[in-house]
């Protein structure tokens, strides 16, 4: 059976910062104790919203110990771990699982793209998922590798390793086809919102969605309607989600996530620099939206 602790709507927890642009350890407990009463399954630290690639080592390790530390009791813990190396993923692994993470995320490498091939790939996630006692997950996101996607045939080869658990799904239209590809025991989990509904009605575990960072109890309202079957509602509360999303992720990405964490008294602020701050006239879009559904 799939994993229950991959079963529900989980924050992709983005990291503040403070004005000087150091990590704001203070302002991420503090979103910690509001997610941890929200209801959602859980998190995933590191990631593209955690802004994983503009951190240094050491303060990925003490991001995950927040998160790890100020979790709620029976919520799970997915920590991305991101190198294009299998000697750096394995050491950073291993340095993540001491920390005490349910599951450890793996992007694919991509520099050497068009070397990336499915025996070459098959190969880095068996050997990371080998070298580690905790459960791996395959993380399918070609907007952040350079338009690497993994293939069905791929995820299929990988959901037999019995160290390997599941999927995070970003790509666009791919979903369906993982969903039926695997067995019954590998968690297929949606990466954004726009599909979120649908993966959970195709038998999609749960999401990993960015909204659920500024409203973690709304995108939960969401699963739950979806998976008590109330249908009537879960329609149009995914039409509203929907429309957020659009509104939202859709204008700045990171940056316009935070920006709504910081509408709806979180501890949000500005991505870490080379990522702009979000431009004057979206956030006037997102502050307009966010008020019209009564969020803020």
């Amino acid at each position: 059976m799939k994993d229950p602790k991959l079963r529900g709507v989980f924050a992709p927890v983005t990291t503040p910062f403070s004005a000087g642009g150091e990590v704001d350890y203070k302002g991420l407990e503090e979103n910690m104790r509001v997610y941890a009463q929200s209801g959602i399954k859980g998190y995933l630290a590191l990631g593209s919203n955690g802004e994983n690639k503009s951190l240094t080592d050491k303060e990925k390790l003490s991001v995950l110990e927040v998160i790890v530390k100020n979790k709620g009791a029976d919520q799970t813990v997915m920590a991305g771990c991101i190198f294009e190396s299998t000697r750096e993923t394995v050491e950073m692994a291993k340095s993540l699982e001491s920390v005490g993470p349910d599951f450890l995320t793996l992007l694919p490498p991509s520099y050497f793209k068009s070397m990336m091939t499915d025996d070459a790939l098959l190969k880095y996630f068996t050997d990371v998922a080998d070298a580690v006692q905790t459960p791996c997950l395959v993380y399918n996101a070609p907007q952040f590798c350079g338009g690497l996607s993994l293939s069905v045939s791929l995820i299929k080869k990988l959901a037999e390793h019995p160290n390997i658990r599941g999927i995070k799904d970003s790509s666009t239209g791919s979903i369906e086809s993982i969903l039926f590809a695997v067995g019954d025991d590998f968690s297929v989990m949606a990466g954004s919102a726009n599909f979120f509904f649908t993966a959970l009605l195709l038998g999609g575990t749960g999401g990993v969605i960015s909204l659920a960072n500024a409203f973690p109890a709304l995108t939960n309202t969401l699963y739950l309607a979806t998976v008590n079957k109330e249908y009537e509602k879960a329609i149009a509360l995914n039409s509203r989600i929907l429309q957020l999303n659009k509104t939202v992720s859709g204008k700045g990405g990171v940056a316009a996530v935070k920006y709504a964490m910081s509408l709806a008294g979180l501890a949000g602020g500005d991505p870490r620099l080379p990522l702009l701050p979000l431009a004057e006239d979206i956030k006037e879009q997102i502050k307009g939206k966010l008020k019209a559904e009564n969020l803020i």
